[in-house]
């Protein structure tokens, strides 16, 4: 593809401009890929590289550290005990100590069953006593999986702890080598509210994202490799197991047993990219036109019309959505008063219809969505300097001009990582799709790719019903909501690169 210089691409008219952009855009998709490539390659390079310094630095320090510092690789606490610093070392001391008991106690037995996930499911049992059969149930998958994750979790924060303690008897070693006295309990107790104070608020909230966020997400992918199901809940019914790939192949593959899930799945994913642009794209222009025309002078009652605009974000949109669903069914009001009029014979195929329904669910989502871009682009538009607006004008620059080379730049500018997070967000925007036409009209032939997807679902909606009902594919949701991220995670990574607020951060300064 041949690159024009600067003056060339001067000389070029609109359209030829549009379609060089354009084909710059495609031809930079294979080298966003390879600097992904690149910057995996390179973390995971560091890594190692990181955990090779790591365990030179444990070795070396045992070998010239005094025997406090060698216990210490055994006893967590002692060299800190044994150097005046007490409270360090009892607590170190006390983590081991938990640590031990735990895997003692609990943690080795669930370790030892993670690779099977349990062997010993329901089954029945003669019961004396009863003098009849019983139902007798064994291991649990669901808990295996569980606590398996939160043992690997603990060991890896003991592993972490550990490691601080090593640093902490080669840090105290170098400073009684200078002659220098340690810190005290007492000096600890007041960093934590002094110079360390940022580490102190952050633990809470950090601990919670690590219990709440982290392990949950790190459970969910487990789950994908498994065949965890309303068949296979793992203890009342049968106990589920290792799968590997074989649920990725089942929604990737187009081999015959697995056409209705690959044909469904490509189906969803590209309404769901459709529904995203348009419901993003519509509010945020519509939005900024009539944050202009209520901004506009002469304009009276503004605050009225934006009031009225605002109670659609009032009213919450379970009622709001839910009524307005009722509106344009088939007997609803909306059908009701166009046949009084006349103007139909036949109900309007508002929800019955594919095209009509997926139209539907845009129109009624802008109504929804245009009085949050008109509020933000309001407080925007107010901070764009008048004197570029009075120069245009002295230019001969039109209104749409000035839209075009003023107010829209700048709202991109302010307003662009909003619309990719926007973006996101409506490719995951459950409320609007589920509550209207709960995914429908139905998609018939695919009723055999588990949750039997309509027309209208979003690949959330879909993984809300692939986990409900009967069968509960617990398996394919959770790789339905792998697969989400990794598509979110590729457009984030691609179109934040080419926004302008990234490439060109001071342009507006």
């Amino acid at each position: 593809m041949k690159l024009y210089s600067d003056l060339e691409y001067l000389k070029l008219s609109k359209g030829q401009k549009f379609l060089y952009n354009l084909r710059c855009f495609f031809a930079a998709i294979p080298r966003w890929f390879a600097k992904i490539g690149i910057a995996i390659g390179r973390f995971f390079k560091n890594l190692f590289l990181g955990i090779g310094r790591e365990l030179k630095d444990i070795a070396m320090t045992f070998v010239h550290g005094d025997w406090k510092t060698k216990i210490s690789y055994v006893v967590m606490g002692f060299g800190n005990i044994a150097r005046g610093q007490i409270l360090r070392g009892l607590l170190f001391l006390a983590f081991e100590a938990v640590f031990i008991f735990y895997m003692v106690t609990t943690g080795v037995n669930w370790l030892s069953k993670l690779p099977t996930l349990g062997t010993v499911g329901p089954h029945e049992e003669y019961d004396e006593i009863l003098d009849a059969y019983t139902k007798v149930y064994g291991d649990d998958s669901f808990k295996i999986l569980l606590y398996g994750v939160l043992t690997i979790f603990f060991i890896i924060a003991f592993i972490y702890t550990w490691r601080m303690n090593i640093k902490q008897n080669q840090t105290a070693e170098k400073i009684l080598a200078t002659g220098k006295p340690l810190k005290s309990g007492k000096d600890d107790l007041r960093s934590l509210v002094d110079d360390s104070f940022h580490k102190t608020l952050l633990a809470l909230p950090l601990t919670g994202i690590l219990i709440f966020t982290v392990m949950p997400i790190v459970f969910m992918i487990l789950v994908a490799f498994t065949n965890y199901d309303g068949a296979h809940n793992g203890f009342s019914n049968n106990l589920f197991t290792w799968v590997g790939l074989e649920n990725f192949k089942q929604l990737l593959s187009f081999s015959d047993g697995n056409k209705v899930y690959t044909a469904a799945f490509g189906e969803i994913l590209t309404w769901t990219l459709i529904w995203a642009f348009f419901a993003t794209f519509t509010n945020y222009f519509l939005g900024m036109f009539v944050a202009m025309m209520i901004n506009k002078k002469g304009i009276k009652i503004k605050k009225f019309w934006r009031t009225v605009l605002v109670l659609t974000i009032a009213i919450p949109q379970f009622i709001s959505l839910l009524y307005v669903s009722k509106m344009f069914a088939q007997n609803g009001i909306v059908n009701g008063f166009l046949k009084d009029l006349g103007w139909i014979k036949d109900p309007l195929p508002f929800w019955t219809d594919p095209t009509w329904a997926r139209f539907t669910v845009i129109i009624v989502n802008i109504w929804i969505g245009i009085p949050y871009l008109m509020l933000i682009a309001t407080g925007i538009l107010m901070n764009i300097p008048a004197d570029l607006y009075e120069s245009a004008k002295i230019d001969g620059a039109s209104g749409f001009q000035q839209y075009a080379h003023i107010t829209l730049p700048y709202m991109l500018f302010v307003t662009g990582p909003y619309l990719l997070t926007s973006f996101t967000g409506n490719m995951n925007n459950f409320n609007v799709i589920y509550l209207l036409t709960g995914g429908g009209p139905d998609k018939a032939w695919a009723s055999a790719a588990g949750g039997s997807p309509g027309q209208t679902d979003l690949l959330i909606t879909w993984l809300f019903k692939v986990t409900t009902g009967a069968e509960s594919k617990y398996y394919q949701a959770s790789v339905i909501g792998i697969m989400v991220f990794v598509v979110m995670a590729l457009i984030t990574v691609v179109v934040y690169g080419l926004l302008p607020s990234n490439k060109n951060e001071e342009d507006f300064q």
